[in-house]
């Protein structure tokens, strides 16, 4: 546990899991460490820098409680993770529901690593 944010200025990093990387992200903006602050808990992954990269480092507790526009946006991040992986569920529950082949579920596995990275659209315009 850290207590704090870290926001991607510049740079590539890949986020990993279990030895697996999980998402390789490039987005300016692309908050880490948020899902330890809020759950209370050690970090769940690693992020290892690609290239040469900043970040803005800042205390969780301290800009989560003082500026109402973080909140939101970690929580408007957090939110389309949740909705993706909700979408992403309903999808393969229905291909194993009509039988299809492993290599189609595969496919549908990496699609959600796809929506559940840390880099993409900004979900307030920052």
């Amino acid at each position: 546990k850290t207590g704090e944010l870290l926001f991607l200025k510049s740079g590539t990093v890949e986020v990993v899991k279990d030895g697996v990387q999980i998402a390789s992200v490039n987005a300016p903006c692309s908050v880490f460490g948020e899902q330890a602050v809020l759950l209370d808990q050690p970090h769940t992954a690693d992020v290892r820098t690609l290239e040469q990269t900043e970040f803005y480092v800042a205390d969780a507790s301290t800009i989560l409680t003082t500026d109402p526009t973080v909140a939101l946006y970690v929580a408007a991040i957090l939110a389309r993770r949740l909705d993706n992986a909700n979408r992403w569920l309903v999808g393969v529950k229905r291909q194993l529901q009509t039988g299809e082949p492993p290599s189609v579920i595969g496919k549908a596995v990496e699609k959600v690593e796809e929506l559940l990275s840390y880099g993409g659209r900004d979900p307030i315009g920052w």
